[in-house]
């Protein structure tokens, strides 16, 4: 196994690795570091689930698998870059593309009748989501802003758009019948096996068997009514126009993957009603399942010259829709991955409140948010801004995070026990021992599902952040409301162990709601807080206040403390990956920022030093710091725009800092004899390098794929500089 493993991913991130990774490459290996890869892509483990249906020469290895087994031991040092969290409409075209590439992979059967068809789907069902995180995280998550990416914002401020106290912008969420309100929890005392039934007139359906939870885990269970969530759908839609604002629906299909999909599909139907009234049958014959959007429900009636003309009509009654692309006329509901809660938001708040609308303006937007879990959080950042203004990047503190999320904690709505309810009755988590630990009585059509957090984990979690409070210094709050009943059994954890350790008056305990204002009000005094949080805010926050400090939360340094001793360094979010993607192959220029990459490089070299006793590590970990530095001071960030600097002028000018500072430092003889020529070379060669990537910019390029383009059409793309090529190898 590598010294570090540096993972394949999709999109932008992978396109950014094909010219990247060759300059860490280069660089390691003077250290004696290896640095290798495994294949996390959709497409790579699509192609490591049927290998019984590929050639020989086209199977893949499970490189997930083993990166589950190796993040589990103290040799673990695992880059991880974004991934795509799939939903059904890119898993499908993901299939399509690898079929047309000569992979007899099977169709994802959206209506499976036969036992060999229920296997397939079974199989693909297990890709989609976040399929990867919860593998890899057998750590609590310390997110921030490194120093220097918090000091250049402050230095150089991005642009916000105005608050104005008379905004209509808005959030909505049910009143009640949501997750929040049905949720109840209970701490196991002793280890236990268990399952999920429901209980009809006709008989008892098992849902989930052989469920298992060691002693101390914490196990929730609630669900959403369909018929509360329809009604409450139905009325926001007609409040919207009322108002004269967009709607907007915010959700998390792809980490969510079988909730929130659902209630996409929900709004989906609501929003045409009339149509689904009228045409329901024959729309169900031609596949429609609302579930994948607006998008592919038009694919399928496209035909129907009256059904269409009625979605048209209906459309047109309805108010103007919150926009993913009004050039291209995507819609919010169209694909149910285009709109993710964690970006979508930040992005709406940051802009003032504003989304665009179908007429290619901003607008005032109801933010429909309908579970009330985590809406507040939102609902007080906007009433904050209306009251207080826009908040100013030059002098406004930061909010880290310490995240709860090892061995698959809180995987709310993800999980595999999470279910839609096909018939009235009572749903039962039943234990070992015969008694039913939580009960719900629900309604076809509703949405019921449990998670979990395991006793280690939580223990975990609440002394990284004592370590980090001590660290920093700084106000720090955990983000739990006593008033919910997951909440209350945390807070039963953290208490105790607060108090034993003699800093309970380091720390503060407040609902959503509250933590969001206070941390609001801490942050525009210039001040610094630590958010820690269950697994869901962890996701949300690490984009909301990134977003607002730095206008990114790509630039982010995300350390996961590994709990047999390993560690796992994220790179930043992926979210506006498929944008990047369309503009290189339509203009070739990447605007991706690797600066998460440079971040999580560093930590990664100054870990494996302390883990291996390996000082040329160290030494080339202290470099990256300088060169990311460099990038910044500099302002050698990727543009957007063509023809201006891209991602691969940003990696030029990483390697050459990167190694100025290699053949500066005097830590080291060696490496820096060994990195003076090449510092030398990168600074002589920098007008025919520089020229070399500004000349491949303009026209389209062929990647041979979206998501499983061809290694050697990708690396002349990525790596056009012959000069600079010339130097790395």
């Amino acid at each position: 196994m590598s010294d570090i493993i540096y993972t394949k991913v999709d999109e932008a991130p992978e396109l950014a690795s094909a010219s990247f990774l060759p300059i860490i490459q280069k660089f390691a290996a003077a250290a004696g570091v290896s640095v290798g890869t495994k294949d996390i892509s959709l497409a790579g483990r699509i192609l490591a689930t049927f290998p019984e249906h590929l050639k020989e020469d086209q199977r893949q290895s499970d490189d997930l698998a083993e990166l589950g087994k190796l993040v589990k031991t103290p040799d673990a040092n695992v880059i991880k870059l974004p991934n795509i969290s799939a939903s059904v409409p890119q898993l499908v075209a993901a299939i399509k593309e690898l079929q047309s590439q000569g992979f007899a992979l099977p169709d994802y059967p959206e209506t499976p009748e036969t036992d060999a068809e229920k296997a397939v789907r079974t199989k693909y069902d297990g890709l989609k989501g976040s399929a990867v995180n919860p593998v890899l995280r057998e750590g609590n998550s310390d997110r921030r802003a490194a120093k220097a990416v918090k000091s250049f914002a402050q230095n150089n401020p991005h642009r916000m758009g105005e608050w104005k106290s008379d905004s209509k912008t808005r959030v909505a969420a049910m009143s009640g019948g949501d997750f929040f309100s049905n949720e109840v929890s209970a701490t196991l005392a002793k280890e236990t096996g268990a399952k999920i039934v429901l209980e009809t007139a006709n008989g008892e359906t098992v849902l989930k068997d052989g469920l298992s939870y060691p002693a101390g885990t914490v196990v929730d269970a609630t669900f959403m009514s369909g018929k509360a969530l329809d009604a409450f759908l139905a009325e926001e839609i007609e409040k919207t126009k009322a108002e004269g604002t967009l709607f907007s629906l915010h959700m998390k299909a792809t980490m969510m993957k079988v909730s929130d999909p659902i209630i996409f599909g929900h709004a989906v139907k609501a929003f045409l009603a009339p149509v689904f009234e009228k045409h329901g049958e024959t729309m169900a014959d031609l596949g429609v399942n609302p579930n994948s959007g607006l998008g592919d429900l038009m694919g399928r009636v496209e035909g129907n010259a009256e059904i269409v003309a009625d979605i048209e009509a209906c459309i047109a009654s309805r108010p103007p829709m919150y926009m993913v692309d009004s050039d291209k006329g995507i819609t919010n509901l169209h694909v149910p991955s285009d709109v993710i809660i964690d970006a979508s938001m930040p992005a709406l708040i940051r802009a003032g409140g504003k989304g665009w609308g179908p007429d290619g303006s901003e607008s005032d937007t109801n933010c429909v948010i309908p579970d009330n879990s985590y809406a507040p959080v939102y609902d007080e950042s906007i009433k904050f801004f209306k009251e207080n203004g826009k908040l100013n990047p030059a002098t406004a503190g930061t909010v880290q995070n310490v995240g709860l999320m090892a061995q698959k904690a809180e995987e709310y709505g993800s999980h595999p026990t999470t279910f839609e309810i096909a018939e009235a009755g009572t749903v039962k988590m039943i234990l070992d021992d015969g008694s039913v630990l939580h009960s719900h009585v629900v309604e076809a059509g509703d949405i019921w599902r449990s998670a979990s957090a395991r006793k280690a984990p939580i223990k975990d979690w609440v002394n990284l952040a004592i370590s980090r409070q001590k660290a920093e210094g700084c106000n720090a709050i955990f983000w739990l409301d006593a008033d919910r009943d997951h909440d209350a059994e945390l807070i039963a954890y953290v208490k105790p162990i607060l108090e034993a350790q003699g800093v309970a008056d380091k720390f503060q305990i407040m609902a959503p709601r509250e933590a969001t204002r206070a941390s609001l009000e801490i942050i525009t005094r210039g001040e610094n807080s630590i958010a820690i949080t269950g697994n869901v805010l962890r996701d949300y926050l690490t984009d909301l206040f990134p977003i607002l400090e730095l206008a990114t939360s790509a630039k982010m340094l995300s350390i996961v403390k590994l709990m047999n001793g390993g560690g796992l360094f994220e790179t930043g979010a992926g979210g506006s990956a498929p944008k990047h993607v369309q503009q290189l192959m339509d203009e070739n220029h990447l605007r991706w920022d690797s600066l998460g990459e440079f971040c999580a490089l560093g930590e990664s070299l100054t870990f494996l030093a302390d883990a291996k006793g390996n000082e040329k590590a160290r030494v080339l970990g202290n470099a990256v710091d300088a060169a990311t530095q460099g990038i910044l001071d500099n302002g050698r960030s990727p543009s957007r725009k063509v023809k201006e600097h891209d991602n691969r002028d940003s990696h030029y000018w990483f390697a050459r800092y990167w190694a100025e500072a290699l053949a500066a430092q005097d830590d080291d003889a060696e490496l820096s004899a060994h990195f003076a020529p090449i510092a030398a070379a990168l600074a002589a060669s920098e007008t025919a390098i520089l020229s070399e990537l500004a000349e491949a910019q303009g026209p389209a390029v062929d990647l041979g794929g979206y998501f499983h383009g061809d290694e050697a059409k990708t690396a002349a793309v990525m790596r056009p500089s012959k000069t600079l090529n010339a130097i790395i190898g």
